[in-house]
């Protein structure tokens, strides 16, 4: 494995949640080191020992707690530490967050204390990605320098088909590898 890259995927609360393991599979396929941090809303969609088992590394969820026993600070060591952060899928309410500065669980503290690429593969209900205030909240990522993976139109948890179902493996996984130079 390149141990010189490392991906910190991260995982919210959304049906597609069960994306992220072909991700990190496809991932750890290019020796790319994956370490996933999963929101709580996360953890209702797939499980911490699904992605351990998959990244073959702990799952981290929790700013505090058992799974940092080899770092007091790991927002701050999983930040300085990788070559991309791709968080998807993204839900409305992580978007909100970083476009707010709001830091109150792991992964938005590793956003905020990156300078690595970030990647955003937003996925939600049409309604909800098309809410003007999510737009505005992509726009103000957007400024800021973090990378869209726009999500395509399909068919969605919900039964309607519009756009806010997560982009293509394909398109994620590519865009992850040329945000980190992969050769």
């Amino acid at each position: 494995m390149n141990k010189s890259l490392r991906v910190i995927l991260g995982v919210t609360g959304s049906i597609a949640a069960y994306k992220a393991a072909e991700l990190c599979r496809r991932l750890k396929e290019k020796d790319i080191r994956v370490s996933v941090v999963m929101t709580k809303c996360a953890e209702k969609f797939i499980t911490p020992l699904t992605m351990a088992g998959l990244s073959g590394e702990k799952t981290y969820n929790s700013l505090f707690g058992k799974n940092q026993e080899n770092s007091i600070m790991p927002h701050i060591d999983l930040a300085q530490e990788t070559s991309a952060v791709v968080i998807a899928p993204a839900t409305a309410n992580i978007i909100g967050k970083m476009a707010c500065g709001l830091a109150d669980d792991l992964l938005t503290c590793i956003a905020l204390g990156t300078k690595a690429p970030i990647l955003i593969a937003p996925a939600m209900n049409t309604e909800m990605y098309n809410n003007k205030i999510v737009q505005e909240n992509c726009e103000k990522l957007k400024k800021a320098g973090m990378m869209f993976i726009t999500p395509v139109s399909g068919k969605l948890a919900c039964g309607v088909v519009g756009q806010g179902h997560i982009a293509a493996e394909e398109d994620i996984i590519n865009a992850v590898l040329k945000a980190i130079k992969y050769n």
